[in-house]
């Protein structure tokens, strides 16, 4: 017999595996208990336009949901988009009562709680509301602000060092380190990157594999922050591995210091339906995403090294003196090889941008 509590733990590992490929959707993990609470049942959503986790659970479970309880870590969609609504798969099923840890806050899809419980179904809500609404932070966060989450990651040495003086930077972290940040890249829809990134690296800004190094089948977009179209058409980013857009300022426009607006920027990557970037290399382009109040996460890579002098990891982020600083809360602190990785949040308050581009499967 598995406790309710303990299904919504398993239901919220399910639904990260989703995290890159449901975008504009979010992740959901649903588990599906009989009327003795064995699972009898158990699905994630994988694609936008492909089957929610409900109703792959359902499918699972057959005959067996009825009288039962699922579990799921977003209420039920109550909408026909290009899939029907959860709320009636779930009523047709038999399930006598639904947990529920995040309310849906889209104006589409909500309601699948008010409807669950008008055929008689028992519905439960907030049970690991906290854990599962980290889960889908990235979309709940583009729902809230009309704009994809944003995490700066950076590698740098003890001494806040990204590159020699030199200019040489390969490599400042451990293989482990760098394998871990293609994982980090297979969650997220995009990969943004400044020319000067693109101009001194070369870099292809893919998801591979390191031990052979072959290209994951799912690859970001690649976003090159080029105000005036410098990156060469021979630039890594422009093969055939994953699909590019060069950002200028013809395209895009320009903010108050003549290049990329950011706040533009994201908004069309919104349009394009990008619920999450991973912002990477260079520090220029890094203190400008910072200093307009555009990064939700941050995560570093510190190496156990000491450069002394060189290129740092973060330059002009808008502080001009101690108050100004910009708080960080640190979440996540773990050894990857002999590297450091921690993750923090930043405190900042939430937008009042209301939602632009609701759920849509």
């Amino acid at each position: 017999m598995v406790t309710e509590d303990e299904a919504m733990r398993r239901a919220i590992a399910l639904a990260a595996r989703g995290l890159g490929t449901t975008s504009p959707n979010p992740v959901v993990g649903c588990i599906l208990l009989d009327a003795d609470g064995e699972v009898v049942g158990e699905g994630f959503h994988a694609y936008a336009g492909g089957p929610h986790a409900e109703i792959v659970a359902l499918a699972q479970a057959g005959q067996r949901a009825r009288g039962g309880t699922a579990v799921v870590t977003l209420e039920p969609c109550n909408h026909t988009g290009r899939t029907g609504p959860c709320s009636q798969a779930l009523i047709g099923a038999g399930v006598r009562r639904v947990v529920i840890a995040v309310d849906d806050p889209t104006p589409v899809a909500a309601g699948g709680a008010v409807t669950l419980r008008a055929a008689g179904i028992h519905v439960e809500t907030g049970v690991r509301r906290q854990e599962a609404s980290q889960g889908n932070i990235a979309w709940l966060t583009a729902v809230r602000r009309g704009r994809p989450y944003v995490t700066w990651k950076f590698a740098a040495t003890l001494d806040g060092r990204s590159a020699a003086a030199d200019g040489t930077s390969q490599w400042i972290t451990s293989q482990p380190a760098r394998t871990d940040v293609h994982a980090l890249r297979a969650t997220v829809d995009a990969i943004v990157a400044g020319v000067g990134t693109v101009l001194a690296d070369d870099p292809q800004l893919t998801v591979r594999d390191l031990r052979d190094g072959s290209l994951a089948i799912k690859q970001p977009l690649r976003v090159v922050v080029d105000s005036h179209g410098r990156t060469p058409k021979t630039a890594r980013v422009n093969d055939a591995a994953a699909p590019t857009w060069v950002v200028t300022t013809s395209e895009i426009g320009a903010g108050p210091d003549g290049r990329v607006d950011l706040n533009a920027l994201l908004t069309a990557l919104h349009g394009r339906g990008i619920r999450s970037v991973l912002l990477e290399g260079g520090p220029t382009l890094a203190g400008a995403f910072l200093a307009a109040g555009l990064v939700d996460q941050v995560v570093g890579y510190v190496a156990p090294k000491l450069l002394g002098a060189g290129k740092t990891a973060l330059l002009d982020a808008g502080v001009a003196t101690i108050g100004d600083a910009i708080d960080l809360d640190l979440t996540d602190i773990a050894q990857i090889g002999p590297d450091l990785r921690f993750t923090a949040t930043l405190r900042q308050k939430p937008s009042d941008h209301p939602a632009r581009h609701p759920y849509s499967d």
